[in-house]
């Protein structure tokens, strides 16, 4: 099996010959580091990741946390990894020197997470929360908030949660139940439930901090009345140590399908002690500040299956340049020897696109990744405004495309394994069962389909969808052999017809019965997704070629060779998939929308 997280020349190529990544050194925030330092901390994350999250991967799958009297027991590997992890400082990277961290940027931070997400995404989970909710507290938390949690938080003392979901509302944020009742202490009493909540119960640290949406009594009514709340599993005194058991109890752990090394809990709050929960910011204001830890996770999810589909194919690639098994068809000897399984081109079919998904999606999440250095440190502050118009709008893609392709890509592996593929004996049926959940995970992407065509591309008079084309326009017009045009113009012809369908619906939102123009949104996120990671291909093309003309036939040539051909399979196979998006979207196809209930 494969050892092989991410291909460290394909990383390395998108972060400095695609995205520049090096630049950034020259900013302010990052005047510290180098390409070496960020070389540095990449072979740290994959080396840690390799040796203190890949080795339990499978244990973790198969002995899944268990509630015994009342806690969570885990395997032991799980909390050396944690606190691995946290001891190398990767919980703080992104964070201040001043916080203890390294002020490493996004781009860099998300390759190294990455790393450890390949390696056992049910481990790498409980620090993924914690960064998160660290982050939401460090943007709008008071100063007390911060003191008393932050340096707990990102030393790996404290865990930290999101609990959003309740079990009457699913998604439907506006519906949720959990009330919070003012005091005259300053805090609020919680009572509620909650559930799906990832690491909302573990045996990892001393205590979780969970980031909880309630109203208050008398709060406006929907997402208007939502207001965020700190509450710890452990009240937490003016020392910064845990005191007495807060009122939040573990009702029961969820068992899932994958992603079983990360405990997903239904707990519930007030209901056998008192639970003193602390207002973050404004009332009523929750979540819009929650939607900063959940497009944060969005981002995270998008990436998690876009290397857990990298990993998949990390594994069938080896496997099929190691298996023997058949002949070419040209080869009429049948006491000829067997070939590879490499050498048939239906299997090469299967990894070329197993390379197409993780590749490209890859690319899309640094991309993201570079926005969010972009909208934080760019010296030009018109350049942060349009990096964050960008990301705003690429959010929904980052977040699904990923992860409806990323499960694909894992399919495919099992296909390429065969029977093997199938069995708990080889890796790969773990990739797409863990992989498996990101479709579903921080919002449906049925929902981000919605969030795409209902209001993202429409926000600030579509100036983000405008930013967008203006930087799609550079990569085509840098397009500039005969290949890298060709697929330029096919990447032109497509957009400029979703630029016809995206006009033709708009006007029905706005004049028409929105039901009809949204019913189809998930057609509009693949056709948006499919042009922008198409758009990503193409700066991949671009670049390998430009490395191909400036250097001499060497080892290096296959690599790019490599990526020219990836591009290729993605603007002959996919791109041209998008054709029946734009029918059904043109005619605003009612299929769907007509279907009774009574019908099925």
């Amino acid at each position: 099996m494969s050892d092989t997280l991410i291909d460290r020349r394909d990383l390395a190529f998108q972060l400095y010959e695609v995205l520049d990544t090096e630049s950034l050194a020259t900013r302010e925030r990052f005047r510290e580091h180098s390409r070496d330092t960020f070389d540095a901390v990449i072979e740290t994350a994959d080396r840690l990741a390799r040796d203190k999250f890949a080795n339990h991967n499978s244990a973790a799958d198969k002995q899944e946390p268990r509630f015994v009297d009342g806690a969570v027991e885990m395997l032991p590997d799980v909390k050396e990894a944690f606190d691995a992890y946290a001891e190398a400082g990767f919980l703080a990277g992104r964070y201040d020197y001043e916080l203890g961290g390294m002020q490493l940027p996004e781009s860099v931070m998300a390759a190294c997470n990455g790393f450890f997400t390949a390696a056992n995404p049910g481990t790498a989970g409980y620090p993924f929360l914690t960064t998160a909710a660290a982050n939401l507290i460090r943007v709008f938390g008071d100063e007390q908030q911060k003191a008393t949690f932050l340096p707990h938080m990102l030393s790996g003392r404290f865990t930290g949660t999101m609990a959003l979901t309740e079990p009457h509302a699913g998604s439907s944020l506006a519906d949720i139940r959990t009330s919070a009742t003012p005091t005259d202490d300053g805090h609020y009493l919680i009572k509620g439930a909650k559930i799906y909540i990832s690491g909302g119960e573990q045996s990892l640290t001393e205590n979780i901090v969970h980031m909880v949406l309630a109203k208050i009594k008398g709060a406006p009514g929907g997402v208007r009345g939502i207001s965020l709340f700190i509450v710890p599993k452990f009240r937490v005194g003016g020392d910064g140590n845990s005191t007495e058991r807060n009122g939040v109890s573990l009702a029961g752990l969820i068992h899932k399908l994958g992603y079983r090394g990360t405990t997903s809990t239904a707990l519930s709050f007030g209901d056998d002690a008192p639970c003193h929960g602390y207002l973050v910011g404004e009332p009523h204001q929750g979540l819009k500040y929650m939607f900063q830890m959940m497009n944060e996770a969005r981002l995270g999810v998008g990436f998690g299956a876009a290397v857990i589909g990298y990993r998949g194919y990390m594994h069938s690639l080896e496997y099929a340049k190691d298996r023997l098994q058949g002949r070419k068809p040209s080869e009429k000897n049948p006491e000829a020897p067997q070939v590879p399984i490499i050498e048939h081109a239906d299997v090469r079919r299967m990894l070329l696109a197993q390379k197409a998904y993780s590749e490209g999606g890859l690319a899309l999440c640094l991309y993201g990744a570079r926005l969010m250095d972009d909208q934080h440190t760019h010296p030009d502050e018109e350049k942060r405004i349009e990096a964050g118009k960008l990301l705003d709008l690429l959010t929904p893609v980052i977040k699904a495309w990923p992860s409806e392709y990323g499960p694909k890509a894992n399919d495919l592996a099992i296909q390429v394994y065969g029977g093997a593929g199938y069995t708990r004996e080889y890796p790969v049926e773990q990739c797409w069962r863990d992989n498996r959940l990101n479709p579903i995970h921080e919002g449906t992407n049925g929902i981000q389909a919605l969030d795409l065509l209902g209001r993202k591309v429409w926000q600030d008079q579509s100036h983000g969808l405008q930013l967008l084309m203006q930087q799609m326009q550079i990569d085509l017009t840098e397009a500039k052999t005969d290949r890298c045009q060709q697929w330029a113009l096919s990447l032109s012809e497509t957009l400029q017809k979703a630029v016809q369908v995206t006009q033709s619906l708009g006007k029905s939102l706005m004049q028409e019965n929105p039901d009809r123009a949204l019913a189809n949104a998930s057609c509009y996120l693949h056709l948006f997704g499919h042009i922008v990671v198409a758009w990503m291909w193409l700066r991949q093309a671009n670049a390998a070629e430009k490395a191909l003309m400036a250097m001499p036939a060497g080892s290096e040539e296959s690599f790019y060779r490599g990526k020219l051909q990836a591009a290729q399979y993605f603007f002959h196979w996919e791109l041209p998939t998008v054709a029946q998006d734009l029918v059904l979207l043109r005619n605003q196809d009612d299929t769907c929308l007509e279907m009774k209930t009574e019908w099925f």
